[in-house]
């Protein structure tokens, strides 16, 4: 008989990011503070301090974690469409709008960093603007192979779309405006493409 070997046990500094990230998403990184994260991962505060220098570093790994799972989804939507950014922005926010339904939404990682850290510059804050920054550059550049006229203005309203996502997915919930935010992305682009 084959025995399957074990995986091997996380190490302590995938633990760390694995309850933080939990905790930062769902209670905000500030609320959080760093003896309830290792507490909660079963390590030490040297444990936690030999990966991440700082809380603010450790917040900033959770971002840079989290901005490769958005990336994921949204190349996903766009494999799955190719040649089609119409239907690929639709297929994207289709699944943010069902996203919102969930009763443990708390909206953007990156928004939520966003705000709870308006100083520029600071660890967190700077991933999230680059998040910010390269989802408004992609989605003008898809706006643009639409052929709309106003290329960044149409780009540009669909970030303000999926950022009015985020937030009212959090205020409303299930059946709350969020669920459409595909349907209205798609309302904008034709009437974007009209003209």
């Amino acid at each position: 008989m084959n025995e399957v070997p074990a995986a091997p046990a996380p190490k302590a500094a995938d633990k760390i990011l694995d309850v933080a990230r939990d905790l930062f998403y769902r209670e905000g990184i500030r609320a959080i503070g760093v003896d309830e994260i290792v507490r909660r991962a079963g390590v030490t505060k040297p444990s936690l301090y030999r990966t991440f220098p700082s809380k603010d570093e450790l917040a900033a790994s959770y971002l840079r974690k989290y901005d490769l799972e958005f990336w994921e989804r949204f190349d996903e939507a766009v494999d799955a469409h190719p040649g089609n950014p119409r239907a690929q922005i639709v297929a994207f926010l289709t699944r943010v709008g069902k996203r919102t339904q969930k009763p443990d939404y708390r909206g953007c990682g990156m928004t939520n960093a966003a705000v709870e850290y308006p100083e520029h510059g600071h660890p967190a804050r700077v991933v999230s603007e680059n998040n910010k920054v390269e989802l408004r550059r992609r989605l003008r550049a898809m706006a643009a192979a639409m052929g709309a006229g106003d290329s960044d203005t149409l780009g540009d309203g669909l970030l303000l779309l999926i950022e009015g996502a985020y937030i009212s997915g959090q205020l409303f919930g299930l059946g709350g405006p969020a669920a459409s935010v595909a349907r209205n992305a798609d309302l904008l682009i034709e009437a974007s493409l009209k003209k």
